[in-house]
């Protein structure tokens, strides 16, 4: 039958007209409103939709514990496996827990001489909005400590692990990330009246945690292998031997779902479900992993003859630690330089490492979180546009002093200082608390419990019990 014998061309008319009847009944309560209830109406759905983009990007930073457990289970051996996956599962929950009842406390609770926070122990007095922003935070708080877990993997003991995570996430962690983002007046890198910004002239800049999350957890992990020492066999002659992982598969995989859950760690970190700039941040943030890829693949293949897939996967992630903090601040370009760089960075690091300072690190997170976090740090004092210059004019996220590059030595200034307190506070305290730590526990397995494997001697389990491997 055809069309024009179904609606005939007099009916037509009429449907358009109850069309409109319809439309004019919907927005007519609106048309009514006064601005006021236009304007709460207006910051009502602005508040929902910021409170929905944080649960999100919250949960994206969540899924990145599973990419880190896949990547340090891949880049070390069988009898080891279980023992990587109890340590990042517990770090999580541990991680909750924790921040629960003291890390957002010390670090978002009142200031305390700029030091510390000290009040909402437990989130008490909480509300809807302190809740979404709790979750936010806490899911970068227990990503600290997974860093660590990595680098100390093989001969690490268990219960000696779970001690530092909770001293981690309670006062490490929280310490540092008060001085950079509690807003706190008198907070020691970003407060008004801090003796450090005055003589820099600028507020210190970690748009997402190169510094707060990436450096605090590299240079913790440093000072933990160096009491711990390196894995048997590690070096022979004062030579480094390398000592595969046991699953590449697993480690690549582990290292997109960090790619993809970076979308969360730095898209989210705009705090701000309705601005813009949250599309710079993610275009940035991909660039610069994408060159940190290609500079570390490079490298390797220059040095060795062949691309190296542990190293490029690893430039992946040194890309995405370097851009963390300037990724709210930088135009595409330097993005990628600043990736470039970081590929390089953690080839040298690794190499630094081994060759230089005789440490074990068995998934190189030490060069790629620590060295990478303060590249990523300084490269905001270098890179950053400042408010008011080219493309970021209304970002209220950018840097807000222009880096070396735009004729600014203030913004620079105040990186390296923030940089250095970083460095400092994360290794002195992870060291004494390590310290303390294998005097009343022990730090280290003994010798035939690492021989036989931490996945027996630490949990009477095989990850695979088909096969007696190294």
């Amino acid at each position: 039958m055809e069309v024009k014998k179904i609606i005939s061309s007099k009916k037509i008319p009429m449907l358009t007209i109850t069309a409109v009847l319809l439309l004019l009944l919907l927005i007519m309560p609106a048309m009514g409103a006064t601005t006021d209830e236009n304007a709460d109406t207006i910051i009502s759905l602005q508040t929902a939709l910021t409170f929905v983009w944080l649960l999100l990007c919250g949960g994206l930073v969540f899924l990145m514990h599973a990419g880190f457990s896949l990547v340090e289970a891949g880049l070390t051996r069988t009898k080891n496996t279980a023992n990587i996956l109890m340590k990042n599962l517990m770090t999580i929950c541990l991680g909750v827990l924790i921040y629960w009842l003291v890390g957002w406390a010390v670090m978002y609770g009142d200031d305390v001489a700029g030091l510390f926070g000290f009040s909402q122990f437990f989130l008490g007095g909480a509300d809807n909005s302190l809740w979404n922003s709790w979750f936010f935070q806490m899911v970068f708080a227990a990503t600290g400590a997974t860093i660590v877990s990595g680098a100390m993997a093989e001969r690490t003991n268990f219960k000696a692990y779970l001690v530092f995570t909770v001293l981690l996430v309670a006062i490490i962690y929280p310490v540092y990330g008060h001085w950079v983002w509690s807003g706190a007046n008198l907070a020691l890198l970003t407060g008004d009246g801090s003796i450090f910004v005055q003589l820099a002239g600028a507020s210190f800049h970690d748009f997402a945690g190169s510094g707060v999350v990436h450096s605090i957890g590299g240079y913790a992990a440093l000072a933990g292998v160096i009491i711990l020492g390196p894995r048997i066999g590690k070096f022979k002659n004062k030579k480094p031997v390398a000592i595969p992982g046991h699953n590449i598969t697993l480690a690549f995989l582990g290292t997109l779902l960090l790619w993809f859950g970076w979308l969360g760690f730095n898209g989210g970190s705009t705090l701000d479900g309705s601005d813009a700039y949250m599309n710079l941040v993610v275009v940035n943030t991909f660039l610069a992993a994408a060159a940190g890829a290609v500079s570390a693949m490079l490298i390797t293949w220059a040095k060795t003859g062949k691309p190296d897939p542990s190293l490029t996967a690893n430039g992946v992630l040194a890309g995405l630690v370097a851009i963390t903090a300037p990724c709210g601040s930088v135009e595409n370009w330097a993005a990628i330089l600043i990736g470039l760089i970081a590929g390089a960075i953690v080839y040298a690091g690794v190499m630094f490492n081994e060759s230089v300072l005789k440490v074990d690190d068995p998934v190189g997170a030490i060069a790629v979180h620590g060295y990478c976090g303060t590249w990523g740090l300084l490269s905001v004092g270098i890179f950053s546009v400042g408010m008011g210059n080219g493309i970021l004019a209304d970002a209220v996220y950018a840097a807000g002093a222009p880096g070396l590059l735009y004729g600014g030595v203030n913004q620079f200034a105040i990186q390296v200082i923030g940089a250095f307190a970083s460095i400092i506070w994360a290794f002195v305290a992870a060291f004494i608390v390590f310290k303390i730590i294998d005097v009343i526990i022990g730090l280290r397995v003994s010798e035939s419990e690492e021989i036989e494997g931490l996945d027996i001697t630490e949990h009477g389990i095989r990850a695979y019990p088909e096969y007696i491997t190294e």
